[in-house]
């Protein structure tokens, strides 16, 4: 009698860093599935370079990884270094961020912005897998996150969040999911809010469709069918506020050729 040997699936840990929590669960690379439970620790405040790592190290060892394994980031990250802190501590700010995480966790780390995960998670598992042209990839939570992929290409370090809307404000302020908890906004009200924002980007960028995640996007119903008057469909995240997890993993896998 032969046996069946079952190939084990490809796993490669994705840690999600955000302004309030800090997620992350063993990803298999191949099919965008976790293969455990998601844990979540709070983001630390004042959230510094070192008190992110040492968070970041500690949920590492609860899922007891020994392998590389990859991070996202709520900043322009170029060549491992975060340029930006929106809403984390000033410090992040040209930190050589990639190796200090590295060092903490003592394995090798990718550093990836966090909606750029997303979006590359989006097109190849998600809402964009297979489709061409112009899609905005945004990421609705304590700011707001943006992915632009052009035909299947993922365009990174765009900063959406931060164009000056309306006048004398960043997107963010006016709409993130933040400030709707912040203003205690009814989804209507808020809808409103994000679609005069969506009618500014429709002007800048002409996107083909526009993915919403984060984790406002599990009550997509209860915004998105109150857009009205844009020229692109509007959809929620597939992998919803997994999605920044499985990116990270997959740019891990590429980058270290797994």
């Amino acid at each position: 009698m032969t046996q069946t040997s079952v190939k084990a699936p490809k796993a490669v840990l994705g840690i999600d860093i955000g302004g309030s929590g800090i997620k992350g669960a063993p990803v298999n690379v191949e099919t965008g599935e976790l293969l455990g439970e998601r844990v979540r620790l709070d983001t630390p405040q004042p959230s510094t370079p070192q008190a992110v790592a040492a968070t970041v190290s500690e949920l590492v060892k609860q899922f007891d990884w020994k392998g590389p394994l990859g991070c996202t980031f709520p900043a322009i990250v170029h060549n491992g270094v975060t340029l930006s802190a929106a809403n984390v501590d000033k410090s992040w700010i040209n930190a050589p961020a990639e190796q200090i995480l590295a060092d903490a966790v003592g394995l090798p780390v990718k550093l990836v912005n966090d909606a750029d995960a997303a979006g590359l998670a989006e097109v190849v598992f998600g809402a964009a897998k297979g489709k061409s042209g112009k899609t905005l990839v945004l990421t609705l939570g304590t700011g707001i996150g943006s992915a632009l992929i052009v035909d299947g290409k993922l365009i990174t370090n765009t900063e959406f969040g931060h164009v000056i809307f309306p006048k004398d404000e960043i997107a963010e302020k006016y709409c993130s999911a933040k400030v709707k908890d912040d203003l205690d906004l009814k989804y209507k009200q808020y809808a409103a809010r994000l679609n005069q924002y969506l009618l500014h980007l429709q002007l800048l960028l002409s996107p083909d469709r526009v993915i919403i995640g984060g984790g406002i996007s599990k009550k997509h119903e209860k915004f998105i069918p109150e857009l009205t008057g844009l020229r692109f469909p509007v959809e929620p995240a597939a992998l919803k506020n997994d999605a920044g997890i499985v990116g990270a993993a997959l740019e891990a896998a590429h980058t270290f050729g797994l």
